[in-house]
This record gives structure tokens, C-alpha cells and sequence, in this order.
């Protein structure tokens, strides 16, 4: 895990209180009806970056499937750190796409006072580093900045960074 300067510790910090972390019931629709992880990720207004992704790596009928899931899901601003070119890069490679996307998920479902500092596996295979610190928890080098948003098949954790996979 890469290390952070206290400035940008204390920076990340005032952004998750200044957010706050929030504990959502479960996302419905209109109709007052439960919604999926895709449906209710796209309705959110944050995570229009994500919900195109998702469906160009081919992920959108897994992610509204049965799970569960724990998705750990960029914000429109997490996807903008990243320069231009190399999300763009990114948005038209469906394999590269999905690897990082599917970095971001675990399977099962697993709720913000669950976590423990650990190396976990994600959907992709690969091992992510999670952390908790009182209230906060870190999902490698993001930070979760409202958690525990339940769909029925899975719970969203928002975070403020993509977090690229360890090349193979």
C-alpha cells in the first residue's frame, strides 16, 4: 500500500467529514420497488463514468444477477483524477475495463463495520488491501466516503479514487 503524507491523510479525512458517511436503506426505484447494484448505481447521479463502464466491459447483466456483491464504486470525480488520454485508453479496452471494475468488487456482502484491515481477494482475482480505522475505512489508496448503500443484491461503498490492479 503506498504510503500518505499527513497533509494528504488530513485531506482525505476532511473530505470523508465534510461528506459524511451515510447509511442508506435499501435503493427503490419510483414505484417504491428494491433496485440492483447497476440500477441503483445509475441512479444516483455520481457514478455516470461507472454505469457506462460497466456496460462496455459486459459486466451489467453479472452485476444486477443474484451476488451478492460489495462494490466499491469511483465517483465521476475519482474517474476524472485520471488524465484523459489514459481513461479514454481505458473506456475502449473491454478487457483492461473490465479487470479494473471487477478489482473493485468482492463477492458477498460486507458491510462497513465488517471490515478489518486485511488483504482480501476481489472478483478479478487479485488481492486488495482493506482498512479500518474508527469510522473510516480505505479500500487500498481510496477512501470510502459514504457507505453501507444496500441493494438486493449487494451493498455500494462510494469511493474517491479508482484503484488500479497490480499488473500480472
Amino acid at each position: 500500500m503506498k504510503r500518505l503524507s499527513i497533509q494528504q491523510v488530513f485531506a482525505k479525512l476532511s473530505l470523508v467529514v465534510g461528506a459524511g458517511l451515510l447509511a442508506a436503506g435499501c435503493a427503490t426505484g419510483p414505484d417504491n420497488t428494491p433496485k440492483n447494484l447497476v440500477d441503483t448505481a445509475a441512479s444516483a447521479g455520481q457514478f455516470n463514468i461507472l454505469s457506462q463502464a460497466i456496460k462496455q466491459a459486459g459486466l451489467e447483466e453479472t452485476l444486477k444477477g443474484t451476488g451478492p456483491f460489495t462494490v466499491f464504486a469511483p465517483t465521476d470525480a475519482a474517474f476524472n483524477k485520471i488524465p484523459k488520454a489514459q481513461l479514454d485508453k481505458l473506456l475502449a479496452d473491454k478487457e483492461a475495463l473490465k479487470n479494473v471494475l471487477t478489482f473493485h468488487v468482492l463477492p458477498g456482502k460486507v458491510m462497513s463495520k465488517a471490515v478489518t484491515n486485511a488483504s482480501v481477494k476481489t472478483v478479478n482475482g487479485a488481492n486488495v488491501t482493506v482498512s479500518r480505522s474508527g469510522d473510516f475505512v480505505g479500500y487500498d489508496d481510496a477512501l470510502v466516503t459514504k457507505a453501507d448503500i444496500e441493494a438486493t443484491n449487494g451493498v455500494i461503498h462510494v469511493i474517491d479514487t479508482v484503484v488500479m490492479p497490480p499488473r500480472r
